[in-house]
């Protein structure tokens, strides 16, 4: 039976889903305005292994993840949208046109970081810009029950008119409520936007131009999809104070029910004790780890030896040594040979126990290793049973036995001007000028080349 640390409860509790052996799931996705940082990422991680637990046990899944696309013209309840931020950071006009193109951009970069951690796609993938109708009916549902009222700027919720509000965790702690921005004709300070008004940017309403609030958007877009009461909500562990609170208090007073059973978030991925954050300037991207040489997937063997709930801190020298550690993992996963027998089942039966214990990944990887060992296992069962853990752990052991499986590619397909900085690097390398030859390499690596030496010579794998 599968058991996870509800939010909502504070405790571990068993899981049953609403409907017989199928899972409704809502991952709340990024804010496509800029490359998402390593730390976001390890949200999507969490999701799909939660995804790939549910499979795992049997279960029929329907996963939504949302992209916010669209900002809100201004302001919004923390201070200036990221959006609005995005376009003024690569100097674009300040229109909806340019929105389209900017979050069009990060959103495909998005979606290539999840394919290199081997992220399974949802199934529904639905963008903020394309459901501003469901947006504006979800208003109505409230305006007409009247929970909201309307300010200079838009129509905000009246917390004070919901007596739970806050019940994710509270709400009302002072480091939560310090990132609400004051408004003076808000009610109370926790009160937040469902539409807030812009005289030349956006899209029409019955309340005027503008655009829909920050936390609408995630209540229309998964009552869309999965209905007004669905299993679990997913997201990192800074969501739940103010957004998802938000969200549970919009969807249900509209809705008249139980928004959402299950809340799972993940702890932080910190760098020397902060959060690591964009506005900290110590985040770094999925496509920075592989500059310098590390597999996207080691960044996942690394955070799958902690506890999806626990705070982890990111050095590059855990990430190298998780490096060497996937790396071994898949030099002796290959050694099994290349026949394939059946899973042992009673190592089929811990590893289950494990993942249903709240997704505990390290004792799953250490099982991983015990089993590695157990030379009274033949190699064609460890294979078989390895690759059925695999299906949780989505460390694509079945690959090639290398860290540059990302892909490879034919010297003589590359680009000429490629060709000849490899020609170049190669004679540095004879002239044993090793730092014009790693000059060139790093120079390769930022426009999407990843080079090594072996016996061969050099070769090259597409990032």
């Amino acid at each position: 039976m599968l058991k996870f640390k509800n939010t909502l409860s504070g405790n571990i509790e068993e899981f049953s889903p609403i409907e017989p052996d199928h899972v409704r799931m809502y991952n709340c996705g990024p804010t496509v305005y800029d490359y998402v940082h390593i730390g976001n990422l390890r949200s999507f991680i969490m999701a799909d292994l939660l995804r790939r637990a549910f499979l795992f046990d049997n279960y029929r899944v329907t996963q939504v993840m949302n992209i916010t696309d669209v900002g809100i013209g201004g302001d919004n309840d923390e201070g200036e949208d990221r959006i609005i931020k995005g376009l003024k950071r690569e100097n674009r006009p300040i229109t909806l046109e340019a929105m389209k193109e900017l979050t069009e951009f990060y959103t495909q970069a998005f979606k290539e970081d999840l394919k290199k951690l081997n992220i399974l796609s949802p199934e529904v993938f639905p963008k903020a810009s394309e459901h501003i109708a469901e947006d504006i009916e979800f208003v109505k549902i409230l305006e007409k029950k009247g929970f909201t009222y309307p300010t200079s700027d838009g129509i905000y919720f009246d917390t004070s008119k919901d007596p739970h509000y806050g019940k994710l965790g509270g709400a009302g702690k002072e480091e939560d409520l310090a990132r609400i921005e004051p408004n003076s004709e808000k009610k109370n300070r926790k009160d937040f936007s469902l539409w807030k008004k812009n005289s030349t940017l956006g899209y029409e309403s019955p309340w005027g131009i503008g655009f829909p609030g920050w936390h609408i958007e995630c209540s229309a877009m998964s009552r869309k999809y999965l209905g007004d009461h669905f299993d679990i909500h997913t997201g990192g562990i800074d969501l739940a104070p103010i957004h998802h609170n938000n969200e549970i208090a919009q969807s249900e007073n509209a809705c008249g029910t139980t928004f959402v059973n299950f809340w799972i978030h993940n702890a932080f991925v910190n760098v020397s004790g902060n959060k690591m954050a964009k506005s900290e300037g110590n985040s770094f991207t999925l496509q920075t780890i592989i500059e310098k040489n590390i597999h996207p997937l080691a960044y996942r063997y690394w955070l799958l030896q902690a506890r999806y709930s626990t705070p982890v801190t990111f050095s590059w020298e855990a990430l190298e040594a998780a490096q060497i550690g996937y790396e071994r993992l898949k030099k002796q996963f290959h050694a099994l040979g290349t026949e394939t027998g059946t899973p042992v089942p009673k190592y089929i039966e811990i590893f289950t126990e494990f993942i249903d214990e709240d997704l505990n990944t390290p004792k799953a990887l250490a099982l991983v290793w015990e089993l590695l060992k157990d030379e009274n296992t033949p190699p064609k069962h460890r294979k078989a049973t390895l690759l059925e853990f695999d299906r949780v752990l989505g460390l694509s052991l079945h690959l090639s036995n290398s860290s540059n499986d990302l892909r490879e590619i034919n010297v003589v397909n590359l680009p000429e001007n490629i060709q000849e900085l490899l020609q170049e690097r190669l004679a540095a390398r004879e002239q044993k000028n090793w730092n014009r030859s790693d000059e060139i390499r790093d120079n390769l690596a930022t426009i999407g080349y990843k080079i090594s030496d072996n016996e061969d010579g050099q070769k090259v794998t597409q990032l």
